[in-house]
């Protein structure tokens, strides 16, 4: 048995995540049929992280076992011209059988996108606000955020998770370019929320992204935002904003 690693990128927006849902069409799902239809046979694939409906994955890895002899870049091929034209896959290659798509990761890095004007060509990809945000402060407080601290206030309530530690090494807005935005302005619109850890609980991104909104708009202090870390439950922390700007960025192994 061959263990092979495949690197997809999907546009979230028509699909309830990555994960295999009873109740609507899963970028897992349309993978697994489409190579099951190319060999011939039942393929079950596990993804290096689990995206929930409407999030993108600029970069997703799974792997998948199979017994037979596969020539890479002609399925590469053929699996792009069989899958639907919001997914892609980009690599496929034989890894060692101890290698695992998800356990194996070293870390994980999520970009959110926010814009503060009406922009028409950013509303898909990016979550508009129309309040001043003070990002200074909400990089103060991300700040807080680096290093491994149990973060079940941002945890979904009801996730079944063993722990809720993660480690988190980067946390930051940095300011973007919309190339397509129809708005001049001296002052920055677009901002990007780069984070990264060895490993995100469910809903984690956009709860801290809104609890950071929270601060940027004045409603918490730094000293509450690290009360809600240090001691915090889901209800403390901010509401979890839309998934249509959200991207998993990349996976390090």
């Amino acid at each position: 048995m061959q263990r092979y690693f495949i690197t997809l990128s999907y546009d979230g927006t028509a699909y309830h995540g990555w994960q295999i849902q009873p109740n609507g069409i899963s970028v897992q799902e349309v993978l697994e049929r489409s190579l099951s239809t190319l060999l011939r046979e039942e393929v079950s694939i596990t993804g290096g992280g689990r995206t929930d409906a409407g999030v993108h994955g600029r970069m997703m890895v799974a792997h998948f076992d199979t017994d037979k002899t596969i020539a890479c870049q002609q399925l590469v091929y053929k699996l792009n011209r069989l899958l639907p034209r919001d997914v892609s896959v980009s690599q496929i290659v034989p890894v060692s059988e101890d290698l695992h798509a998800r356990f194996s990761a070293t870390s994980r890095t999520y970009h959110y996108y926010v814009h503060t004007t009406k922009q028409p060509f950013s509303r898909q990809y990016s979550c508009e606000i129309h309040y001043p945000l003070d990002f200074d402060k909400m990089n103060e407080a991300a700040d807080y955020l680096i290093g491994e601290k149990d973060f079940k206030c941002f945890c979904k309530t009801g996730a079944d998770v063993k722990t809720t530690i993660c480690n988190l090494t980067e946390a930051r807005w940095i300011p973007c370019k919309a190339e397509q935005a129809l708005v001049t302005s001296d002052r920055i619109t677009n901002w990007c929320f780069v984070i990264s850890a060895n490993r995100f609980l469910r809903n984690m991104v956009r709860s801290v992204v809104g609890t950071l909104v929270d601060v940027g708009r004045g409603r918490l202090s730094l000293e509450e935002f690290q009360a809600i870390v240090n001691n915090g439950s889901r209800s403390d922390a901010g509401e979890s904003m839309p998934g249509n700007a959200l991207f998993l960025w990349d996976i390090k192994y």
